[in-house]
């Protein structure tokens, strides 16, 4: 990298238009150069506690962070991941009402020279960079499997009925796996991790098409969750966003 990065970051969560409780929760810690989404999963609001269960473990494991290395940052991420994982599963072994808890999670954190993305689930990350969208991450679902082997076509993979069952999520088995994806930055790129209620709602194409714009990142991110709201808004709406210059 022959520059010295800045971060921008910002994060809103909306609870949509059908849903009663907002399960999805967020952080964005520019002290840090991180930031991250959880979408929870589970009756009698558990999917927010495992949403909020996720962020705290994520953030104490970082706050504990001595150096900025891409070793340094992998490490913490997968210290971070398996922590929150461990914390869900006490919490749900000590309150048997909210056994089958769970989340989704996306986390951006930047390094002296690139950033690193851990993911489970089928919330998203996406970079825009050039003015091209994206999608770094790959969806840990069932119907994105059955698009990967040829199956159903991406187009029937929107309409699916089983579209939200995930194969992978925080807090639901004792053994976690982890995606984590690493790059270099440049100046200009824009990072969006955001949860299913957004995706389900609009295209990639309405994403770039947002992101593209000169507007400020909270701009881009209420234009976004309307969006969503305008196309049925049936899920919470969780968008975070990292820039740099």
């Amino acid at each position: 990298m022959d520059f010295t990065a800045k971060f921008d970051f910002f994060g809103k969560s909306d609870v949509g238009l059908k849903r009663e409780c907002n399960e999805d929760a967020f952080a964005v810690r520019p002290d840090l150069n991180l930031c991250l989404a959880a979408d929870g999963m589970g009756g009698a609001a558990a999917g927010e506690v495992a949403s909020h269960i996720f962020v705290g473990s994520v953030l104490r494991a970082f706050e504990t962070m001595a150096g900025y290395s891409e070793n340094d940052i992998t490490h913490i991420i997968k210290k971070a991941f398996f922590l929150a994982n461990r914390d869900i599963l006490n919490h749900a072994r000590e309150n048997p009402q909210h056994k089958g808890m769970g989340c989704t999670a996306e986390l951006l954190a930047f390094t002296d020279s690139g950033f690193i993305v851990g993911h489970v689930g089928d919330s998203r990350t996406y970079r825009l960079r050039d003015g091209k969208l994206t999608q770094l991450t790959h969806d840990h679902s069932l119907v994105q499997e059955q698009v990967d082997k040829g199956l159903i076509s991406e187009a029937e993979a929107k309409q699916h009925a089983m579209r939200n069952i995930v194969l992978r999520a925080i807090g639901v088995d004792q053994e976690i796996s982890i995606d984590l994806l690493k790059g270099k930055i440049l100046s200009g790129d824009q990072f969006l991790l955001c949860s299913d209620g957004l995706t389900d709602m609009i295209s990639a194409y309405d994403i770039e098409k947002t992101l593209i714009t000169d507007n400020d990142l909270s701009t881009k991110a209420d234009t976004l969750i309307e969006l969503a709201k305008s196309r049925g808004g049936l899920d919470n709406i969780t968008v975070v966003m990292a820039a740099v210059s």
